[in-house]
């Protein structure tokens, strides 16, 4: 399986409403409760209207679309990166999985990654 870092920084956003919000920028994912308005995009398009923000963070992509019938892809990333104590911020979309890592551990979750046996590509 392929993994592909994405050359972006990220940030992780509690918003008041996503009005602000630039949808048509290349990454932008919202997620809504009854409690809350989460926004994880480009720190560069991070809205004037949020609450609270974790900067600091970067992704890598499973490449390729995943179909639903696999099990266990981001279980089996997140056990290995668990063990090396790097901490993930997972997103699911309906092709793929993205996983983020703060910027510090990003080498090293690919490092891993690799020497586990997937692909990272370039």
């Amino acid at each position: 399986m392929e993994i592909k870092s994405i050359d972006y920084d990220f940030t992780v956003c509690k918003v008041t409403d996503y009005s602000l919000v630039n949808l048509d920028s290349e990454f932008c994912f919202v997620g809504k409760t009854d409690g809350e308005k989460s926004l994880v995009c480009v720190t560069d398009d991070v809205p004037p209207n949020t609450l609270k923000r974790e900067d600091g963070w970067r992704a890598f992509r499973i490449q390729g679309k995943l179909d639903f019938s696999l099990i266990g892809i981001l279980s089996d990333i997140s056990s290995i990166l668990a063990e090396n104590k790097i901490g993930i911020f997972a997103i699911s979309t309906f092709d793929t999985d993205y996983i983020l890592t703060k910027k510090q551990d990003h080498k090293k979750a690919l490092t891993v990654l690799g020497s586990a046996g997937y692909t990272i590509a370039n």
